[in-house]
Order: C-alpha cells, then structure tokens, then sequence
C-alpha cells in the first residue's frame, strides 16, 4: 500500500458520488430491461411465464449469495478495484448475452450477470459513507441510489429498442458502453484514507476476516431485525419490479412499449424524486433526532401500502398510475438510508459484508417472489392479489424497523469534518 497520501479538494466526494450514479444507472439498467421485453424474446425463444421468472430470479439467487463474500472483499480489499471490475465483467456479459439462442444459454448469461454484479452495491456504498461521514450521509447515499433509480426508469428502453431492432440490439450496445465507462473509472476512481486509519496509527489493525464479520454482525439483535425487514422488502421490490409491465399490459390493455413506460419511465422517475428527499429529509431530521434515519423510512413505508393496495384494486388506468408513483416514491426513503441505518448498528470494518448479507437475504426471499409470480400466473392466479399481499408485507416491514434502537455513529455529524478524506 503506499505510503504517501494528498489532500484533495471538498469537491471529490461528491465527484465520487456521481461517478458511481453513472455505475448504478448502468447496473439496474443491464438487469432490468429484461423484464421490459419480455414479449421479443419470447417470440425468438419460446417459454413459459414460470421460465420468464425464473431469468431474474435465478440472476437475483446468484446475486444474492454471492453478496456478502463480494461485501468482504470491499472491506478487505480496495473498494475502487472491486468496484471497476465488477463493472466491466458485468458489461461483458451483458454483450454476451445479445448471443444467446437459447432458454438455457439466456439462463446461464443471467446467473453469470449476477456473480459480476454482486460485488458492486456494497463496495459502492460503503466508499461512499468513507467520504461521507457526517451530515451528507443519507443524501449522498440518495444521489447514488438516484442513479440506480435513472437505470430502472430507463428500462423502457430496452422494450423500445426490442420492438425497433430486435432484444439482442439493447444488450449489445449497452454492453460496449459499460466496457467503456469501467476504463474511464480506473482512471480517477480512489479509496480515501479514513482519520481512524491514518498513519498516527501506534497499531496496525486486524487483517479484516470473513468469519469474524459474520460473527460481529449476528451477535447484534439490531442487525437481525435489519436482516428480517430488508429481506421481506426485498420480496415486495423484485415482485412488483418484475411483474409490473406485464400488470399494465394485461390489465389495461396496453402495447408492450407504453406498457414498459409506465412500469419504469413514470414509476422510477417517482423512485427517483423519492429516494433524494428521503435522504434529504433523513440528513435534517437526525441533526436533532438520533432516529431521523430510521423514522423516514418507517413513514415512507406506511404511506406506500395503501399506495400499492389501491392501485392494484382500481380499473381505471389514471388512478393505477398515480398510486404506484406514490409508492415509488416513499418505498425509496428505505433505500437511501438502508446503508446510514446500518452504520449506526453495525461496526464500520464490516459495513461491506454487512450490507452484502442483506442484500444475499433480500435477493433470495426477492428470487423466490419472482418466481412465485410466474407459478401462480400459470395458475390462474391475478397479479393484483399479489400485489395486494404485497401491501400487507411491507406494513409488517416498516413495524419491524420502527424497533431498531440505534447506537451513535462512529464519527460524530460535524459539518467540518464533512468531505475530509484523503486519497490513497
């Protein structure tokens, strides 16, 4: 490791948090417009709705058990690496995946797609509270959470590009773009040397261990609560995320392409609004509330219920659209504080590995809802009960995480110690 460090100006912690935006944008996206074109791909490569689950689900089984040996090697290792090369074996594979002809070979791109990416979200997150320490926490953490949001709301795109060319066309493109961003990212993209870590240091720290983080991580009741809510989130996301085009093209009669729009141009542009003001809101509210991060997403959550149950219910097309928009944009207050939540009960060696666990919890339990859906469509099974089950789950969610108690933050929110990081 070398031993000379820089200062750097206050600017590079929010250039970090774009250069990632750009990353997550091109993460959901790659992942998502799959679920946007579903009706090209089965036109060329003939399944059932049980198999179409069964392309995310499987990337999101793959996904999520990767996820927190990915976590740990963002805390062992460098996070800025881990994240470039994530980003550019995914974007190989996204190429690849524009050869596939077969249901097996589009399968087998998907589970590769899921080990590629799983090392990038909590790499990401957790460089990003590195260089926010304090009272930008929860925004920055929106901002990137706001790229991810562009990248599902851009989803649409690959139905529109599948209906003008052909399903392989977006894959291809959006593949060389990825390669092309990872080496721009090598280029500019540091880890910062954190105040506790500096060369003051009289000892040097413990080799970071997956076993011992695993050990910190469930020995804390807080943690295990986390685990339980993120985990039935994750059913309620990935199951209205992936089934929601094809809700409004059945239920209102629409094209594949309006459809598409719809379920993530409109639905993701509300995620989008939503997930900044949940971190603006959650940065104000903790300056004189210890809990502000928590009590965000709690309301955010019971305001999302009635939204998703309502518009589930409704024939009226107008009335649908609306209140999936109200739910996108409270159910994102939970993912721009899920990583600032889980500083404030977890130990900072461990906040990779700690969020890779979460997200290996809510990917499963989300694979297994995706799935799910596509048995009990083939069952005769309407969209609308599901997603009124939905609604109910993400009650039990926000009860859960109104229990977290939490402990004070590593660093205490002073604005001076805001965006002092140096790079290494």
């Amino acid at each position: 490791m070398p031993t000379a460090t820089l200062p750097k100006p206050s600017f590079y912690p929010w250039l970090i948090v774009g250069l990632l935006c750009v990353v997550g944008c091109l993460n959901y996206l790659d992942r998502m417009m799959i679920t946007t074109m579903r009706s090209s791909i089965l036109a060329e490569i003939p399944m059932t709705d049980g198999q179409f689950g069964l392309l995310t689900s499987v990337f999101l089984w793959v996904y999520g058990l990767l996820s927190p040996l990915a976590g740990f090697l963002a805390d062992r290792f460098n996070r800025s690496r881990v994240i470039v090369g994530s980003l550019f074996v995914w974007s190989i594979v996204t190429w690849f995946t524009a050869r596939a002809t077969t249901f097996e070979e589009l399968l087998l791109t998907r589970a590769l797609m899921g080990i590629s990416e799983a090392c990038y979200i909590p790499a990401a997150l957790a460089l990003i509270v590195d260089y926010h320490r304090g009272a930008t926490r929860s925004l920055a953490t929106g901002i990137h959470m706001g790229g991810i949001m562009i990248g599902q709301s851009l989803g649409f795109v690959g139905g529109w590009l599948a209906e003008n060319h052909s399903w392989n066309y977006a894959f291809g493109v959006f593949g060389i773009i990825g390669v092309g961003y990872a080496v721009l990212l090598a280029l500019v993209l540091r880890d910062p040397v954190l105040p506790e870590k500096s060369s003051l240091a009289t000892e040097p720290e413990p080799v970071i261990r997956f076993g011992a983080a695993l050990t910190d991580l469930f020995s804390s009741r807080n943690y295990i609560v986390a685990l339980t809510f993120w985990g039935l989130g994750g059913i309620v996301s990935w199951l209205v995320v992936g089934w929601l085009p094809t809700y409004y093209k059945e239920h209102f009669n629409l094209s594949q392409t309006v459809a598409g729009l719809y379920a993530t141009g409109y639905f993701h542009t509300a995620s989008l609004v939503g997930v900044l003001t949940g971190g603006f809101l959650a940065d104000r509210w903790s300056r004189t509330n210890p809990r502000g991060r928590i009590l965000v997403p709690v309301i955010g959550l019971v305001i999302a219920a009635p939204g998703i149950f309502i518009a589930s219910s409704t024939s009226v097309l107008s009335i649908a659209i609306v209140c999936f928009m109200l739910y996108a944009f409270t159910r994102t207050f939970l993912d721009a504080n899920m990583m600032p939540i889980l500083c404030l009960i977890a130990d900072q060696r461990y906040r990779a590995t700690g969020y890779g666990v979460l997200n290996l919890v809510a990917c499963i339990v989300g694979g297994v809802g995706l799935y799910a859906g596509g048995i009990l469509r083939d069952a005769n099974i309407d969209l609308s009960r599901m997603f009124q089950f939905a609604a109910v789950t993400m009650l039990i969610s926000a009860a859960l995480l109104y229990t977290i108690k939490p402990k004070p933050e590593d660093i205490p929110e002073r604005p001076e110690m805001e965006n002092k990081p140096v790079l290494k």
